[in-house]
């Protein structure tokens, strides 16, 4: 099957129908792991896929030498350590850093798909249940008696579900995150890249707090793009007006 290197976003092959497996993604990287033990220590080593799989966006843009899943992750989860009182009163900010932790964890196989790529949610969705089902039972379902894999699968589950405050601020922060790398991307290259097709994800943002983070973000774009005396694009209607 002839596959477009756009959909090789973890270095194996990304089928658009339902053939994907996590047995045929092991097969085909060549991964093998411990399973049914009791020991946590193969669930430790698919981790490093977290930190040396790219995040494929910024690849379509020409920046090979991207952030990892676990780069997002880790900064995602000291977000979530910075929610002002307003937040941090109402929330369990303790279970918003680990949800950070996890939340793209069944990406170290799946991947990271993008909303260009030629997988509907649904078959996105599926890949990543049966991931967070392999990670949580064959590996860890053995380990301290399942409690830990336990966790990690009802955390994960929750932050999909998108239901409760807390799940709703972490797709806040995972979409903030996004919005400091773009400008720090853009940053870097001298304004030789415009990334604005990402401004749009601004919209989806929820609480006040966080959408205050990403005007700030923007009008720090407008600064840096103006200093370079060039015009910037940006998606659905996100440019800040004059104050």
């Amino acid at each position: 099957m002839a596959v477009d290197e756009a959909m090789q976003t973890n270095g194996a092959a990304q089928p658009a129908d339902g053939s994907w497996t996590v047995e045929s993604v092991l097969a085909e990287l060549s991964l093998t792991y411990a399973e049914s033990t009791a020991s946590p220590i193969p669930f430790f080593h698919l981790l490093e896929r977290l930190k040396t799989t790219k995040r494929a966006g910024w690849r379509r843009f020409g920046i090979p030498d991207c952030e990892s899943i676990s780069d997002h992750m880790y900064r995602m989860s000291i977000l979530t350590l910075m929610a002002p009182a307003s937040l941090s009163s109402r929330l369990d900010i303790a279970k918003c850093c680990r949800m950070a932790l996890i939340h793209d964890m069944a990406e170290a196989l799946v991947g990271d798909i993008t909303p260009v790529d030629p997988v509907s949610k649904e078959e996105k969705s599926r890949r990543e249940s049966e991931t967070m089902d392999y990670i949580c039972t064959n590996l860890l379902g053995k380990f301290n008696g399942g409690v830990n894999g336990n966790e990690l699968r009802k955390i994960w589950q929750e932050y999909e579900d998108s239901e409760t405050p807390e799940s709703l601020f972490v797709h806040d922060v995972d979409k903030m995150e996004l919005l400091l790398q773009m400008l720090e991307y853009e940053r870097r290259s001298g304004c030789e890249k415009d990334l604005g097709e990402f401004t749009w994800v601004a919209q989806k943002i929820q609480s006040s707090e966080v959408k205050a983070w990403a005007e700030q973000v923007f009008r720090e774009r407008q600064e840096l793009w103006r200093a370079c005396g060039k015009t910037p694009s940006w998606r659905a209607d996100t440019e800040p007006t004059a104050n």
